[in-house]
């Protein structure tokens, strides 16, 4: 379950431009060292080494992923990007069922509701941590609208976590026709 924290910023962009930087860092050295590698053992002197070095670049690659996801996901440096990519895919689990959630909204279904304010919510967020503030005004005017209608119904707007069974009970509702 996902929950969305507080989070500033410029500190946010900071932190993740470095763990960018890291990780562009670990890549370029391990693209040299495995294309030079492959060039070295399987080239041939004064020939056409490209297969060996883009051999190389894509080892390399995939090396890389590995090596994020395994040893640096966990590390306190990729905290923030990987909350960024956490908060972009629980987004992303939403948006895929945006059609069942407006019209789940539109018939006033809690859950639909619960999903949409979570999903204004995170959007909120993610555009003001990107520093996409001119995306985030224009999506105010729904946001405010639907917190309001919330109110009126007497739910509660806070809504920071992402409930699974919302998803699952969102899919259930028809999509209104086009």
């Amino acid at each position: 379950m996902f929950e969305i924290q507080q989070r500033t910023p410029e500190t946010y962009r900071q932190q993740t431009r470095r763990s960018t930087l890291t990780i562009a860092a670990i890549f370029v050295a391990l693209a040299m060292l495995l294309s030079s590698s492959a060039v070295l053992l399987f080239g041939t002197p004064g020939g056409d080494n490209f297969r060996w070095n883009l051999g190389g670049v894509i080892a390399a690659l995939a090396l890389t992923a590995v090596l994020v996801r395994v040893l640096l996901w966990p590390q306190p440096f990729m905290a923030a990007a990987v909350y960024g990519w956490r908060l972009k895919r629980s987004l992303m689990r939403v948006t895929n069922l945006m059609h069942h959630v407006k019209a789940g909204v539109a018939a006033r279904d809690p859950a639909a509701m619960q999903l949409l304010r979570f999903y204004h919510l995170g959007l909120t967020q993610m555009h003001q941590l990107d520093g996409n503030t001119s995306a985030l005004s224009e999506a105010v005017a729904e946001i405010n609208k639907h917190k309001e209608r919330m109110e009126e119904l007497g739910m509660p707007t806070d809504q920071p976590r992402l409930n699974p069974d919302w998803l699952e009970a969102v899919k259930k509702i028809q999509p209104l026709p086009r």
